[in-house]
């Protein structure tokens, strides 16, 4: 029975920045990830696309909780009737009470920018949340999906991997790769935004993802890519690099290193994209202007946390 598989971009941001998925396998359908309440119109636009109604899905999964991929799903699960929601066990309670996610974003952006982002939030009723662990393997329609947990980027976090499909779905435990940055080859870096920074556990999960032997690995920034091997060498080069700039600002005074992060991200960017091929223009960097400051922010936060 063939497996199907639909990138679906979110509109998140700008285009080709945020993914969600549409697996299907028989007459079952899963989604992973969710992107926010304003992306679910689109979700089940590609699912009545593949000729599939909201009542055959049967999972609707989440890598983690942080809001551009799980800030959509329990509006998404009001319309999927039969669906359970998918998520680790340390995320779970954050998707059946989601008030101090709601609540922790609001003090960041304000409840204008809050609700342009990310809408309405509501709590997913708890006998609908399922907590996997470790290895843990659910079904659909027949194929295997396995759950492996993986720190680094968030704690909460986990990867599944779809041996029917040779695929991996890897949230953010296995970088960022924008499409507007491939012109040059395949071109990758990870992220470390707030606040669960863990360099030598990124690279565990990196090698983790790896030694899958996985054809391709979706990424949910952005898209189904293959060159696994390049890709895991260059998240390793970067979490390296990262994990030395973290150890760097720890030694400095608190108002003193986010931007001490951001210039150096900044500079290491300009090198890992020449050591590619990669010319970057005055448009790239303001889009990846947000990316390195979240990236500062997080080893920041992680410096101030482990002083």
């Amino acid at each position: 029975m063939r497996a199907r598989l639909l990138t679906i971009d979110s509109g998140y941001v700008r285009p080709g920045f945020a993914a969600c998925y549409l697996r299907v396998q028989g007459d079952e359908a899963a989604y992973v990830e969710t992107n926010t309440s304003h992306a679910v119109p689109k979700l089940l636009e590609a699912l009545q696309a593949e000729g599939l109604s909201p009542e055959q899905v049967r999972w609707i999964v989440v890598t983690h909780v942080h809001l551009d991929h799980a800030g959509g799903a329990a509006t998404l699960l009001q319309h999927c009737p039969n669906a359970t929601l998918v998520a680790h066990p340390r995320a779970a309670r954050h998707l059946i009470d989601p008030s101090r996610l709601v609540a922790s974003s609001k003090q960041v952006y304000g409840e204008e920018i809050f609700e342009k982002l990310y809408g309405e939030i509501p709590p997913a009723p708890a006998e609908r949340v399922r907590a996997v662990e470790d290895g843990e393997v659910l079904e659909l329609g027949g194929a295997p999906l396995h759950f492996l947990h993986v720190r680094g980027h968030a704690n909460h976090h986990f990867v599944v991997h779809d041996p029917e499909r040779d695929t991996v779905y890897t949230g953010d435990a296995f970088g960022l790769a924008y499409p507007y940055l491939q012109r040059a080859g395949r071109f990758v870096f990870a992220s470390t935004s707030p606040t669960d920074f863990d360099g030598p556990e990124a690279k565990r999960s990196v090698d983790r993802i790896r030694e899958l032997g996985t054809r391709t690995a979706c990424l949910t920034h952005f898209g189904e890519l293959d060159e696994i091997e390049a890709m895991a060498e260059q998240l390793h080069a970067w979490l390296d690099f990262s994990q030395e700039l973290y150890e760097r600002i720890r030694e400095l005074p608190p108002q003193e290193r986010e931007e001490t992060a951001y210039r150096a991200l900044l500079g290491h960017m300009e090198q890992a994209a020449q050591r590619r091929g990669l010319s970057l223009t005055k448009e790239d960097w303001e889009l990846l202007s947000l990316d390195m400051r979240l990236n500062a922010q997080g080893l920041a936060y992680a410096a101030s946390r482990n002083r």
